[in-house]
């Protein structure tokens, strides 16, 4: 193909622009053309409201928005999410998500109903941890939803007269703590263990479509104060808090506490990862692979607090800095949320001999002279409060440990 050069780019101009080349026995034909050819010459507005150049602009825009469009096909909002909230949408398509901020409100300006704190159930023992952590947010005054994923082989929905004791369960949670209850299939991988289960089951957070905004806490934990707040911050498809513990070696999020935007998109885009996930790939190794650079941070402090700090000697990482004292009981009052994690002292529902107590519960320190055993205090209370409530919600009748 011959370069577009000379008369060649003349004509293909003029045939573009709707203008062709005026020839030389045409000038001589036009008064005054030796002196002025101005009125040869199309001026700029008669070029851009040209019918050809409108339609080759358009064309090449469509071809960009094509392209586009081709290589971030993975992040585009579905029709679904459209459907479900353009805000929810436009979230789910943009990985840069604002500052953690909550903004100022007024509760009676809020609707609570698109809002919905989730608990996910593989087994009995994990069954008695939500009730629980609904108990506690009916007993706080949390104003969003509550909705409970369960194995739908432990009772149908709209059972009326529960007889076993996780139906009994279950069937406490709806009518007394006003839970709703949404029945699930439970996957299992072929050759993986139940963790890989429960995993699964505590991602359909993600699919919860019917609303704008979820928060998913883990069942081994105990919530301190309402956390409703968290459901006003900016949009973003996820938000969570760093592992502190490991911080700053590694940023990596904790998935203790994750403030969802359900969305068809997402939802697919866990799947997808679920479904190619290694065999010691779990609910937190996912979340950071999808969006360990683009998640919303929430501060650990106060949203995800460890048991484990009370026994540890260095706190700068929970603190953020090294210039603040460490203060048990200011620390305990303004966090919101507490897990259970103590290597190697058990679960709170799994009992704890005397002699691993008396060893592992945290030190009495000296300040200004006197004994201090605020953190021990605390410590204990955790554990205590926690076999307390579950006999007093779930009727477990282990006895307290003192």
């Amino acid at each position: 193909m011959a370069p577009l050069w000379g008369s060649s780019w003349s004509s293909t101009w003029g045939s573009l622009s709707g203008y062709r080349a005026v020839q030389n026995s045409e000038q001589n034909t036009i008064p005054g053309s030796a002196t002025d050819s101005s009125h040869l010459k199309p001026s700029i507005g008669q070029i851009l409201s040209s019918k050809r150049v409108r339609y080759a602009t358009f064309s090449l825009a469509a071809v960009g928005i094509f392209l586009l469009g081709f290589r971030n096909y993975d992040r585009l909002p579905s029709i679904e999410s459209l459907r479900s909230g353009g805000a929810a949408a436009v979230a789910g398509a943009n990985s840069n998500c604002p500052p953690a901020v909550v903004p100022a409100f007024e509760d009676a300006q809020v609707n609570w109903s698109q809002f919905a704190y989730t608990q996910y159930v593989t087994n009995a023992a994990y069954l008695c941890n939500s009730v629980m952590i609904f108990e506690t947010l009916s007993r706080l005054g949390s104003k969003a939803d509550r909705v409970m994923m369960y194995p739908e082989n432990m009772m149908d929905a709209g059972e009326t007269n529960p007889t076993s004791e996780e139906a009994r369960l279950l069937a406490k949670a709806r009518d007394e703590y006003k839970v709703k209850l949404v029945p699930v299939e439970i996957k299992r991988r072929a050759g993986g263990d139940a963790t890989w289960a429960e995993s699964f089951t505590k991602l359909l957070a993600f699919n919860q479509t019917q609303y704008t905004r979820v928060l998913n806490v883990d069942s081994d934990s105990t919530i301190l104060q309402t956390m409703d707040e968290l459901f006003l911050m900016p949009p973003c498809p996820v938000a969570m808090p760093r592992a502190y513990w490991l911080f700053p070696d590694n940023k990596i999020l904790s998935s203790q506490l994750m403030l969802v935007q359900p969305s068809a998109v997402e939802f697919s885009r866990i799947m997808e990862k679920m479904e190619s996930a290694g065999r010691n790939d779990y609910d937190m190794e996912i979340v950071n692979q999808l969006y360990a650079d683009s998640a919303m941070i929430l501060p650990h402090r106060p949203y995800d607090l460890l048991t484990g700090e009370f026994r540890g000697d260095n706190h700068q990482n929970y603190l953020g800095t090294d210039q603040e004292e460490w203060d048990p009981v200011a620390i305990y009052n303004e966090a919101k949320f507490l897990h259970f994690s103590d290597w190697p002292v058990p679960k709170p529902w799994i009992p704890m001999t005397d002699s691993m107590r008396q060893d592992k519960q945290p030190k009495c320190e000296t300040k200004n002279g006197q004994e201090d055993c605020s953190a021990r205090e605390l410590w204990n209370g955790f554990y205590n409060d926690f076999t307390e409530r579950r006999a007093r919600v779930c009727n477990a009748g282990r006895k307290a440990r003192r």
